[in-house]
């Protein structure tokens, strides 16, 4: 419902126009009358009306000067102005003031009704235009969120290969020099975990005061995993990095002073990586921010551990032993046994060949294989939560069959999930996307609904299908267009609308590049 005020001297005038306007239209009302422009800045300012019919020559303050004090209170008003003077300095002067709409007194009733339906028009295509903005902000912010959480999952499993700091910085529109990870975890106070409720409330926490501490440096926020948190911190300058620890460290006590106030029934520990200047190297951060999380463990007095070079905690720094583990899980999730037999036994060869090995040191690099190996299964959605029980006193030969007998149970989980689960939910995803094409459908949504994680549904999804979810999409919308174009009643920019797309030149260029032909042409060739 648009709001009008109308604002003249004349008390008649005022119920005339008052009465036309109230009585053929629900889409408009008339919410007050001023006699004069003084008394009508005072309605403007108090009532914020859609619409204002002003009467040019009143007493005192006229049309023109109230029309110029309103602008300023707020712009997006609308004038309509009334006069029976019709000169063109007058209109020449609400001109100035960005006002469209002029008539004359006596004004007949159809002059007004149109007048308001001109204005009442453009206010609403406005409106339109402005919420449409807003959707497509809020789809941009969500899908720039979704991709960032990505980028750190990628981080994580070593999946960054062909994009660098450079094209980051492209893309966040700020130059990249290098970066690290700062891996947050949640541990419970007592023997009771924490439940999925807590653990989100905490994550939500974190994103939102990592937002307000992290001023110098730019910040994505990873997955919420079990109780772990990764965080990828980005350097905007070269001279950043020789400042690191104290950047880092400003933003732990910042963390844990909040983090105290706010009373969670929980411990915080945060394990940093070393930075590096090549987005390739990232892996290698993440992986020691995980062992120095670990390390937290057995030193439960500290709250917060930087990686170190290779001596002090003994974070293992062992060469090829990531690129090993990427292969690794990738099999894993691929459910190819002989696969994950084979790329194994080169994981164990190359543990068992560094100098000096130690048990212990094996087992933490069996500790960080099987985290990563939780975190792929839960992003995956498959429920597993058995680990391996291995001591630190066992030999390394022990522990080496013991993580074997460990993956070779996982590899089998996911064989049964990927022929059974995963299979039963990516057709329900297909059927979903068949059902709603014609809303306003998303990769994430349609994840969410068969609860996948975007990242692995969009694999899988290729993978089982042998297409991507948007060709999928836009073939079960064009096919649906060509349907809907036997029927000559019905126009294209409808069945544009009709089949999930808002904008009618984007859908054109579409059709013409999954038909070859536009849809005026192909409706055209059917026709015929």
């Amino acid at each position: 419902m648009l709001k009008i005020l109308i604002v003249d001297d004349e008390v008649l005038e005022r119920t005339a126009l008052t009465k036309i306007i109230n009585n053929p239209s629900e889409d408009v009302i008339v919410i007050g009358e001023a006699p004069n422009g003084r008394l009508a800045i005072e309605m403007a300012e108090e009532h914020r009306p859609d619409i204002i019919f002003m009467d040019i020559k009143m007493p005192g303050v006229d049309g023109v000067q109230a029309v110029k004090a309103i602008r300023k209170i707020d712009s997006g008003i609308r004038f309509i102005m009334v006069s029976a003077f019709n000169t063109f300095e007058y209109a020449k002067e609400v001109m100035q003031q960005g006002v469209k709409e002029y008539i004359l007194k006596p004004s007949r009733k159809k002059d007004i009704l149109a007048a308001v339906e001109r204005v009442s028009g453009e206010i609403r295509e406005e409106r339109k235009l402005r919420e449409e903005q807003q959707s497509l902000r809020e789809n941009l912010d969500r899908a720039v969120s979704i991709a960032q959480k990505e980028w750190v999952s990628s981080v994580l499993v070593n999946q960054v290969q062909d994009i660098t700091f450079d094209e980051w910085g492209q893309l966040l529109g700020v130059e990249i020099t290098s970066g690290y990870i700062m891996l947050f975890s949640l541990r419970p106070r007592g023997i009771t975990d924490l439940s999925a409720g807590e653990k989100n409330n905490w994550y939500l926490w974190l994103k939102d005061t990592l937002n307000s501490v992290v001023i110098t440096q730019e910040m994505i926020v990873g997955p919420l995993t079990d109780s772990q948190v990764p965080v990828l911190f980005l350097y905007k300058k070269a001279t950043e990095k020789v400042h690191f620890k104290t950047s880092a460290q400003t933003v732990i006590d910042h963390l844990n002073r909040l983090f105290d106030q706010k009373g969670f029934a929980a411990e915080l520990r945060i394990g940093v990586g070393l930075p590096y200047n090549h987005a390739q190297e990232l892996n290698k951060s993440y992986h020691e921010a995980l062992m120095a999380l670990q390390y937290l463990v057995k030193t439960p007095n500290r709250r917060y551990l930087f990686a170190v070079k290779q001596g002090a905690i003994e974070l293992p720094t062992i060469s090829g032993v990531l690129e090993i583990e990427k292969k690794l899980l990738e099999a894993v999730r691929q459910g190819d046994v002989n696969q994950v037999l084979f790329i194994f036994e080169s994981f164990a060869t190359m543990l068992a060949d560094e100098p000096k090995i130690k048990g212990s040191l094996v087992k933490k690099s069996f500790d960080e294989l099987f985290i990563l190996v939780s975190r792929m299964l839960h992003d995956l959605g498959i429920s597993y939560e058995r680990t391996p029980a291995v001591e630190d006193s066992e030999d390394i030969i022990a522990i080496f069959e013991k993580g074997k007998a460990h993956l070779l149970a996982v590899v089998h989980h996911v064989q049964v999930w990927r022929n059974n689960h995963a299979k039963g939910m990516l057709h329900k995803a297909k059927e979903f996307i068949e059902n709603h094409y014609a809303d306003s459908i998303t990769l994430e949504l349609v994840a969410e609904y068969v609860e996948l994680s975007p990242f692995y549904f969009s694999k899988l999804f290729k993978d089982r299908f042998g297409m991507t979810f948007i060709d999928y999409l836009t073939e079960i919308r064009i096919t649906h267009a060509k349907a809907e174009m036997v029927d000559p009643g019905k126009s294209l920019k409808e069945i544009c609308y009709s089949i999930g797309y808002k904008d009618p030149n984007y859908f054109s260029r579409v059709f013409k590049k999954h038909t070859g032909l536009s849809p005026t042409e192909f409706r055209k060739a059917t026709v015929d």
